[in-house]
């Protein structure tokens, strides 16, 4: 009897997780890709989407004391610290980290607050959230910081007001399995794409798909080899943005 129920109880459970791992795609889009190399063509037909997000941390808040805004620094070790409230950073949990990015560079992950960079003569521009326990960036307002910043005998960036991207997934020469499925997240910062009239393009090779949303875009059924990733950001017609920021590249691997 105990056993029958043991394994009555197993079977349940195994049935809550598959049907929680069963998350309906939305704005699916499926449009053919094509890979060539010197010896043959592979098409495939690759598909993109997105899943209804939830974050569970939306009163998080990151707050960034240093560097100050257009802060200069000498050459060598720059001091990073931030303060964390509301999210259960210090309490050590595995993923779930502070991630930082500087200049559109691949982000960087922390689990505590103070830190330093060994920084290079340059203007920088620091983008720093925080990330659930699926690596995606937390979205909310409060939840991620900017700032810009000169090491050395350097510019600061020309003013501008337009918003702009960071790229938390994929990592630039990130390698994937063919059966994997690779996300596209991103935060916008600056703005808002409806009440600014934006639209981000995510392209992969010659395939593109708009979003509307600021939420994380996945796609599957990519062939093997070498794929370029495109983010921009662009106004409804079409018109690309000047900022230095408003576009993001990156390449993977499918093995």
């Amino acid at each position: 009897m105990k056993h029958t129920y043991f394994c009555a109880l197993v079977f349940f459970s195994l049935s809550l997780i598959a049907c929680e791992s069963k998350r309906e795609k939305k704005a699916e889009m499926k449009t053919p890709i094509s890979m060539s190399d010197s010896v043959s063509t592979e098409t495939a037909e690759v598909s993109f989407y997105f899943y209804e997000e939830k974050n569970d941390y939306p009163d998080a808040i990151l707050e960034m004391f240093s560097p100050l805004g257009n802060q200069v620094f000498k050459p060598g070790k720059v001091p990073f610290e931030f303060n964390i409230k509301n999210y259960p950073f210090a309490d050590g949990l595995s993923g779930f980290q502070l991630k930082l990015i500087l200049n559109a560079s691949d982000p960087v992950g922390y689990n505590m607050p103070i830190f330093q960079r060994e920084l290079k003569e340059g203007t920088y521009r620091a983008v720093a959230f925080l990330v659930d326990e699926e690596g995606l960036a937390l979205k909310e307002f409060g939840n991620y910081v900017d700032r810009d910043f000169r090491v050395g005998d350097t510019r600061p960036f020309p003013f501008s007001s337009e918003p702009y991207l960071a790229v938390n997934l994929p990592y630039d020469k990130q390698e994937f399995n063919a059966e994997d499925e690779v996300t596209i997240d991103f935060l916008l910062l600056g703005g808002d794409l409806k009440l600014d009239q934006l639209k981000v393009i995510i392209a992969i090779d010659d395939a593109k798909y708009e979003v509307n949303e600021v939420t994380p875009v996945r796609i599957s059924n990519l062939p093997k080899g070498e794929h370029l990733i495109s983010v921009k950001l662009v106004q409804n017609n079409g018109k690309e943005l000047d900022g230095p920021f408003s576009s993001v590249n990156k390449r993977i691997f499918v093995n």
